[in-house]
């Protein structure tokens, strides 16, 4: 709620500083559907996926061993001599700390990677939506997380996947560009010759990270 509110704050404060004569031209854009459906997006989640199958295969496979000793202990345990079962307790607590260890690791792996991909292709995604808002005169591009309700004919996010794809660039090489290139400040002239600074909000690679912290996820 308070993130909207500030959306609306900031919409206000826009509409109050563009000159009059300055046409107001709004749209939006779905990030999430964006890195779901680009080719980036795509590839990312297949990487991921192969990850998941082979960790999972090597947890099942220890799983397995752990509940063979377990079926060991209870089924033989009571005529074993105390020194043995003590020893095959001792084998089972320690194979059930690996697994417990392995399974923590492979899921902060797999989280962080999960992370690093996808904040590399929403800030590529950034740097394409503000290309295209620049060249359209676009006042503000919003994500569609962040509004209330917006009219099917400003969302963009069709046109963002396709610009995206259609570069054939390397994942993560656009929102390095931004970053390398200072804060990207950049000025347009509006309607009327009205000069509108474009450079007073976020850089591209602001504005991916920020998107990518809150909600946007390879995995969704």
């Amino acid at each position: 709620m308070r993130q909207r509110l500030v959306v609306l704050i900031v919409f206000v404060a826009i509409a109050c500083a563009v000159p009059a004569r300055a046409e107001i031209k709004l749209a939006y854009v779905d990030i999430q559907r964006a890195l779901n459906e680009c080719n980036a997006g795509k590839r990312a989640k297949v990487q991921i996926r192969s990850q998941v199958d082979a960790v999972t295969g090597k947890l099942k496979r220890q799983q397995a061993e752990l509940q063979g000793l377990q079926d060991e202990l209870q089924k033989k345990g009571a005529l074993m001599r105390p020194d043995q079962r003590q020893s095959l307790q001792d084998e089972y607590a320690v194979k059930l700390r690996d697994f417990q260890q392995n399974y923590k690791n492979a899921q902060d792996e797999l989280r962080q990677k999960d992370s690093e991909m996808t904040a590399m292709i929403v800030r590529d995604l950034a740097t394409v939506v503000r290309n295209i808002g620049e060249k359209d005169g676009y006042t503000m591009v919003m994500e569609k997380g962040e509004i209330l309700w917006g009219m099917p004919g400003i969302d963009i996010t069709d046109e963002v996947i396709r610009a995206y794809d259609a570069m054939h660039v390397p994942t993560g090489s656009l929102g390095e560009e931004t970053a390398s290139t200072g804060d990207g400040r950049a000025s347009r002239t509006g309607s009327g010759g009205n000069e509108i600074d474009l450079g007073s909000g976020p850089s591209s690679s602001e504005f991916g990270s920020a998107a990518a912290r809150k909600r946007s996820t390879i995995s969704r």
